[in-house]
């Protein structure tokens, strides 16, 4: 999770998108989202320890991504780069996993993987420089998404679907917006003819004590899109997607848009263990990644 921000341009962007993606199950039988399994990816990324680019932890978690991906999806790219940010140079990897690629109908499911190398809000001033550990903010989103990318490869979905976990997205330093969602920013400037029909990117979404209001950026850029998503949420019965809007954030959903994709963020915003050593797989659960796992098999099937 980055910085809050609410750019410019976001009041008057609007946008009428029509989503065109739910397939009647009529005799298909009912598709579930298995959250413990999520909980499972969650945990074995933490094992791997801080993830920021750079450390032992970022390579062997990469390398663990794109061997469990390769596993499941359809086609498996890499996207290596090397940003010159603000903060200075860093070599950074993108991971796209792919299904149903004959389906020209696309949708686009986000999340980032890298962690933050500083813990610059823990309550320790002696523990703020030490790497965070990410078991909400970097380890929940990819965890749902492998999750998810497991159900595709035993049931197709309706429309073609790539997931893209993006990185360097938490290496900012909180002066500037140049030195966040770097793994996105490169991504969205590099999609050639892709244009999906919308995309979701989810972010810290594994806290136990959910709470999803309609991030502002969203709103204001594509409305539409929003409720379609939190219809679904209603729809499977999920509690934690609030109806109300909460903060604007910059967070990996701001490229995409700029780039003209229909693009909702689905995030916690409030969540104490926020940049700190304390965010670790204790503070989440199965059931949080559950519901947030559910509302992305509604919109699918």
């Amino acid at each position: 999770m980055t910085v809050p921000h609410r750019p410019q341009w976001a009041a008057a962007a609007l946008s009428v998108v029509l989503i065109v993606v739910g397939l009647a199950a009529g005799g298909c039988g009912r598709v579930e989202f298995d959250e413990e399994s999520a909980f499972e990816y969650l945990t074995r990324q933490c094992e791997f320890g801080p993830r920021a680019p750079g450390s032992p932890g970022h390579d062997a978690a990469l390398a663990w991504l794109i061997d469990t991906l390769s596993e499941t999806a359809d086609q498996v790219a890499v996207q290596r780069f090397r940003s010159e940010s603000p903060a200075g140079g860093v070599d950074l990897t993108n991971v796209i996993a792919s299904f149903r690629l004959e389906e020209r109908v696309r949708v686009l499911l986000a999340a980032h993987w890298d962690t933050r190398m500083i813990a610059d809000r823990d309550p320790d001033p002696a523990r703020q420089g030490e790497p965070i550990l990410g078991g909400n903010d970097g380890a929940s989103g990819v965890a749902v998404l492998l999750s998810l990318a497991e159900l595709m490869a035993e049931r197709a979905p309706s429309v073609g679907v790539d997931l893209v976990f993006f990185d360097g997205e938490d290496g900012g330093s909180g002066g500037g917006l140049g030195d966040w969602c770097l793994g996105s920013s490169y991504y969205a400037a590099n999609l050639g003819s892709y244009a999906p029909r919308y995309a979701v990117v989810i972010d810290m979404i594994g806290d136990s004590d959910l709470g999803i209001p309609m991030e502002a950026n969203s709103v204001a850029a594509h409305p539409l899109l929003v409720r379609e998503v939190w219809e679904a949420a209603a729809r499977v019965g999920s509690a934690s997607f609030l109806d109300h809007e909460g903060p604007a954030m910059y967070d990996d959903h701001i490229p995409l848009i700029r780039a003209g994709i229909p693009t909702v963020l689905v995030i916690d915003p409030h969540y104490e263990s926020w940049h700190t050593t304390e965010d670790t797989p204790d503070k989440c659960s199965p059931e949080s990644l559950g519901e947030v796992g559910r509302v992305l098999v509604d919109l699918l099937y």
